[in-house]
Order: C-alpha cells, then structure tokens, then sequence
C-alpha cells in the first residue's frame, strides 16, 4: 500500500511540475515598437517612440492570464523625428533624463475579456512618479519564426494624463489653447520571443 501511495504521489508531482512549469518571454526590438501620440496646438498630434526598450513576461498558462509583466524605456532613446523637440523633452520640463532617465511598468493582472483581448493593470512610473494605469491588449497569435524561434504578438493601447506624472510644461497659442495637450496616448506594437525555464 505505501509503494503504490507514494508511486501516485511521485505521479501528481511530476504531472503538477510539468503543469506549473514557467514560459519566460523576452521582446524582440527588431520587430517591436513603443510609442507615444500627444495633441499638438489643439489641431494636429505629434507622435514618437522609444528607440530603446525592454519587456519580459513570465507565465505558465497558455492564454497568458497568470503573466508577470515588466517593461522599461529609456528616455535618452526618445525619437519625435525632430532633434531640437527630442532635447526638449529630456529636459527638466518634461522627462527630466538626467535625473530619471527610465521609464518602467510592472503588471499587477493580465485578464482576459473575450477572445484575443485583454486588459493589463499595473503601476507605471515616470520621472519619479508611480500611478496605476489599465492598458487594454490585443494578442494577435504565436508563430515560429524560420529559425524555430517562438513568438508572440501583442497590441497595447492605453491613455494616460502626462501632468499626473509632474510633466507640466506648456504655453498658450494665440487663441488660447495649450501648444501641447495633456493626455497622451499610449500605443505598443510588441513582439516577444520565447525562452523556457525550468519548473519551480
């Protein structure tokens, strides 16, 4: 009776440990892209990104809902297409690089809502602040690439108010209206490549 009592225990332990192993995922800068959209003198939107990123999530179940989230930029790599606008908002007016000079996010829930969507919670700080934003997700499949690599594609959206997180800076245009609008838009087209751990 012990012998076949701790066979069925050494059976659920290895079963459990193969249920409960860890899927590490490690973006792929080449095919990702984490940018911004801000109003511009109330008519037109300026948009730029982030040159230099990093994201990793850990999970163990195959629709991702138990995924531990991390993601950081780096100011310094901010790129508007515009080099004096680019200098201007590393400055203490808006990022303030020199003194916080990375911007990061860590999940707190990833749920789905239906089908591919999602929706992320976590907290995001920037220049020093940390607030807790929802971001909604779009996944969009895993594929092998030719190199038998696994990926998996992601769509995140979300809006954020910048002056919650001490950029303020602004000026009035001639009719009154602020040269750049407080809500920003959030928008990530993020690639991640898989990379197995070994159960816990």
């Amino acid at each position: 009776m012990k012998k076949v009592t701790f066979l069925f225990a050494f059976v659920m332990a290895m079963s459990l440990s193969v249920v409960a192993q860890k899927t590490s995922w490690q973006i792929d800068p080449a095919h990702s892209k984490i940018g911004f959209t801000v109003t511009h003198l109330v008519i037109s939107e300026v948009e730029g990104s982030f040159k230099k990123v990093d994201a990793k999530m850990v999970s163990t179940k195959p629709d991702f809902t138990d995924s531990q989230i991390e993601f950081s930029a780096d100011v310094n790599s901010i790129d508007t297409e515009n080099e004096d606008r680019d200098k201007h908002l590393k400055s203490a007016d808006f990022f303030d690089a020199a003194n916080h000079d990375k911007i990061k996010f860590v999940s707190k829930t990833f749920k789905k809502v239906s089908g591919n969507e999602y929706k992320l919670t976590g907290d995001l700080t920037i220049k020093g602040v940390t607030k807790p934003v929802t971001l909604d997700v779009v996944y969009g499949g895993t594929a092998k690439d030719p190199y038998g690599n696994t990926k998996a594609g992601f769509k995140v959206n979300g809006k954020i108010s910048r002056k919650e997180y001490g950029l303020t800076w602004n000026t009035l245009t001639e009719a009154g209206g602020a040269v750049v609008g407080d809500e920003v838009e959030l928008v990530g087209k993020i690639q991640l490549q898989q990379i197995k751990l070994a159960s816990n």
